[in-house]
């Protein structure tokens, strides 16, 4: 087999790897979440990786694709189910923090000049985060107008901000505080808020 046609099969099975679930079981133990709740959301979070792959694979399989309604709705699919890994990636790497957000870094700057102060900005993000229905809050900054902007996001392939950077995510589907505090969203946003790590959130802002 020719040299160049070698490297193209390389090329190609690099170019399918599978998504890997990650491993977030040191969240474990964080104050304010059962350990029962956090491996049922890890388990969710697994289902959505595994769809990604599959719905991959179909699609690679799928003969004459303009022309097949399937191929239709499993390129629409496939937003839900990735979008779905990747936002439980950001929320649960922006969680089992400690300390507070310092008042030196950049982040908190930024806060403060887009929203008047921390306060403004915390309690702005809590009421996006309280509303009615099911979905995500979203600490976004956009590159281009150097803002930031609280975000609700309902199904996982729609209303993000084309261009911007999610920064900080909180999930409020009700799988992720149902089974600790029930109908009572305020205590897990509270608890949500104790357990923020700031420094994977700043990170992100200066990648930005």
């Amino acid at each position: 087999m020719k040299k160049w046609l070698l490297l193209g099969l390389a090329a190609s099975s690099l170019l399918h790897a599978d998504f890997i679930a990650k491993d977030y079981s040191s969240l474990k133990g964080t104050p304010g979440f059962s350990d029962e709740a956090l491996n049922l959301h890890f388990n969710l979070y697994q289902g959505y990786v595994k769809n990604s792959n599959l719905i991959l694979k179909e699609l690679d399989s799928l003969q004459d694709k303009h022309l097949s309604p399937k191929y239709s709705e499993l390129k629409r699919r496939f937003g839900w189910e990735f979008d779905g890994m990747r936002l439980h990636e950001y929320y649960f790497e922006n969680m089992g923090g400690k300390e507070a957000l310092s008042t030196q870094s950049l982040l908190y700057k930024q806060l403060v000049e887009d929203f008047g102060s921390y306060d403004k900005w915390r309690e702005d993000f809590i009421a996006t985060g309280s509303m009615r229905g099911i979905g995500w809050a979203i600490l976004y900054f956009d590159p281009l107008s150097k803002r930031l902007f609280n975000i609700w996001i309902n199904e996982h392939d729609l209303g993000h901000l084309a261009g911007g950077k999610p920064l900080l995510i909180m999930d409020v589907f009700e799988h992720a505080y149902l089974p600790d505090y029930r109908l009572e969203r305020a205590k897990y946003i509270e608890a949500f808020f104790m357990t923020i790590r700031w420094p994977v959130v700043e990170s992100r802002l200066a990648l930005s």
